[in-house]
């Protein structure tokens, strides 16, 4: 089975989006939906795009705010300084080698839950 066989394997078994940030490799599944904005407020100065519209020599492709992450695909996040660059060919295997490794090491219970619940359903307690 070849790398991206295996990518793309692993990155189909949950009905999560995985997020990968291209600076520290670490990767984040989130269930969907979630949109676009939901992560990148949370990271300033960083933007999201699909490895499905990543190719060599064209500018990477942001998801726009309002996109809705769908499950079983790859985002990166990556830094703003990255928008307007041209994707060469040992960045785009540099993105691939991340990706493998971040989906080889990720724990199916890992998945990070962001929810609207307001925080007073939250501090309810079980009887």
């Amino acid at each position: 089975m070849s790398a991206s066989d295996r990518i793309r394997r692993l990155s189909t078994t949950a009905a999560t989006a995985k997020v990968i940030n291209a600076v520290d490799g670490r990767l984040h599944e989130f269930p969907t939906p979630i949109q676009a904005k939901q992560i990148t407020s949370k990271n300033p100065n960083f933007f999201l795009c699909s490895a499905e519209t990543m190719s060599v020599g064209a500018c990477l492709t942001r998801a726009a705010e309002e996109e809705e992450l769908q499950s079983g695909q790859i985002y990166f996040l990556l830094p703003e300084s990255r928008a307007q660059k041209p994707l060469s060919l040992p960045d785009l295997c540099s993105l691939a080698i991340t990706a493998s490794s971040a989906l080889c090491k990720s724990q199916p219970a890992t998945v990070d839950r962001i929810s609207s619940r307001k925080k007073s359903n939250s501090s309810r307690k079980f009887r």
